[in-house]
Parts: structure tokens; sequence; C-alpha cells
């Protein structure tokens, strides 16, 4: 078995390693990632359940040695299991999923109810595995991290880190404000989750960076909730930059609203999409790589800690025979574990 004793951080990443090549167990190490294969409501794009593997796959390839925060892997991530029950009600949850869909997805169609109701249901599921997962690593004194699966699989998550930390907020980068309530019937949609924490937590402050696509009825929500949420539309922050703003004084008015406590909620689709192409709902603009790795590095070093975290919507795609210089939509996993390693790296760092 390999041990810390005998792992060389500058070597390939053997076989047997865990995440990003490490070889600490659950119990040995500080951090620990839950990976949730969870996708039953997503109604355009597909894939992102099998993220949680491809991310652990790509993780292999990052060189560990970070420059801002050296060798801070010592301190130990690990990620547990991709739990074969998850991945079963995935599978009955979509195809109850597919029949709304496909019929169009009208909330008020008595006919459909019946696909709906089992759909929530399985979804309440998995909201409570995480829930009582997320917990359980907290009350162990560990720092935990979520890896999904789409963007609905963090509400458990949040439930308990705000049971932990009842002051912290939330940075939400994302292409999508996800405020709509019950999308398409689906109580908890991937395009409802901050709608949900809103609504169903007592979350006193949400921030969202990157938002480009939404409806009125979300930009209503987020004007009718404007104590509580703060939203930096992608629109605005391009409008700024042009205008010859640097965006070390644009993050330093993202970070005055977050408090002491942060907890980061990232859908990758909040990147430019040439980051992130096979993501299930791309939509044109968004934020640079480096930019991301800027505003989480000035969050902790503006005194602020980054609490836990999760990380969304990364996805294979179809795979494409004719598509040769990315066939597999490899390069997704690839930006997801390094993104992935970040926020390893600025929670530990925020531990310290």
């Amino acid at each position: 078995m390999l041990t810390m004793k005998k792992f060389d951080p500058n070597a390939a990443a053997p076989q047997e390693a865990g995440i990003f090549g490490l070889p600490f167990s659950v119990e040995e190490a500080k951090l620990v990632l839950l990976p949730v294969p969870w996708e039953a409501t997503t109604s355009y794009g597909g894939g992102t359940s099998k993220g949680p593997e491809a991310i652990l796959q790509a993780s292999k390839q990052v060189d560990l040695f970070d420059i801002d925060m050296g060798n801070f892997f010592e301190a130990g991530i690990a990620m547990i299991d991709i739990s074969q029950e998850v991945q079963q009600w995935n599978r009955l949850a979509q195809e109850q999923a597919q029949l709304v869909i496909e019929a169009g997805g009208d909330a008020n169609d008595p006919a459909l109810r019946p696909a709906i109701d089992k759909v929530n249901a399985y979804s309440a599921k998995v909201n409570d595995y995480v829930y009582t997962e997320t917990k359980r690593l907290l009350s162990q004194g560990k720092l935990a991290g979520l890896v999904g699966g789409d963007h609905s699989t963090p509400f458990g998550a949040i439930q308990a880190f705000l049971e932990k930390y009842p002051q912290m907020g939330i940075l939400h980068i994302d292409a999508h404000a996800d405020l709509r309530e019950a999308f398409e019937g689906f109580e908890y949609s991937h395009a409802s989750i901050m709608h949900n924490v809103i609504t169903k937590t007592p979350l006193k402050k949400l921030v969202q960076v990157g938002i480009r696509d939404f409806c009125e009825e979300e930009f209503n929500f987020i004007r009718h909730h404007s104590g509580r949420i703060t939203t930096f539309f992608d629109a605005t922050l391009a409008e700024e930059k042009m205008n010859g703003n640097q965006w070390a004084i644009i993050c330093d008015d993202i970070i005055q609203h977050l408090p002491k406590e942060v907890y980061v909620s990232f859908d990758i689709d909040g990147l430019d999409p040439r980051f992130c192409p096979h993501t299930g709902t791309p939509v044109p603009g968004g934020l640079e790589f480096r930019e991301v790795l800027y505003l989480l590095k000035k969050i902790v070093k503006s005194g602020r800690s980054i609490i836990g975290f999760d990380l969304n919507e990364v996805s294979l795609g179809e795979v494409d025979p004719a598509n040769v210089t990315d066939p597999s939509g490899e390069w997704d996993a690839n930006v997801g574990a390094r993104l992935l390693y970040k926020l390893c790296g600025w929670t530990l760092t925020s531990a310290i």
C-alpha cells in the first residue's frame, strides 16, 4: 500500500493512488471530497453524473507543487468512493425525468405528476445522503468539498455547513442565476439550487458572479431579495473591464460583500465555455480561468476563510469520433481537476 513515506510528489501518479495521485485515506486526510454522480433534472446537455469519475482520473495529471501555496497537499486530500446507490437513484430518476422533459415539462399536466413526484422523491434522497455525509465529515473535524454531478447536488451540503457556520456566505460562480422555482416541476432542479437555498435555509448572504443567462422571474427574485443576494452580472463585469477597470479592483468590490466565512459554489459553466465546452448548458462570455484563481486568492488574502466548496457540471459530453482534437471531452475534466485542486488548496490554506 502506498504511504506518505514512500510517496514522491515529483513522480508520475501511481496507478493505485487516490485523487491527485495522493496516498491518503479518508481517515488520514484533512480535506475530504464527496462525489455525487447525479444529473436527473438536466434537460439540455448531459453527462455531468460522470463528472466525479472523470475529474478523479484527470486529477492524476496535476503537478502538486503550487507557486502560491507550496505543498499544501501534505495536509491530506482524499475522495470518498462513488456511491453505487446514488448512481442507481440517478438512473431511476432520469427515466422518470425524461418522460416529463419529452412531454414538454409542463408541471401542471396531471398526467406528468406521478413522474415528477418520483423525481422529487429521489432528489430528496440525494439531499439527505449529501447532508448526512457532509455533516459526518464536519463533525469529525474534516474540511469538506463536494464534486458533482449537476448543480442541484450541494443543497444538503450547504444545509450541513450552515449548521456549523451560521454566519457564512456563499460565493456562487455560474453562468446561470439558478433562482427558478421548481423548474419543470422538479423541486430540486439544477436550475433551482439557489432559489432553494434562499427560501429553505437561513443563509444571510449570496454573492453571485458571472451570471449571464437568466429569466425575468429570476431577475425580479434578485431585486426582491436584495438584502440577501448581490449579483455581479457578466455583462456588467465585461463593461467594467472594457472601460479600463482592473480585475483586482473588481475583485475587491465582490469581496466586500462576503462575510468572514465563505463557502464557494462553483458551476464550471461560470467560466468562458472554451474551458468547458462539453458542460450541459454552456453560455458565451464568462470568467477567465486565471480571473477565478485570482479571486479565490484575494478572498483568502483579505483575511476571509474558504470553509468549503462544491464544483459541479463537469461533463465529457457525447463522444464524437469526428472531433479529432477532443473526441471525449477530456479537456473539461482536465480543467475541472485543476480548478478543484486550487479550491482544495485555498480551503486548506484558510484553515492553517
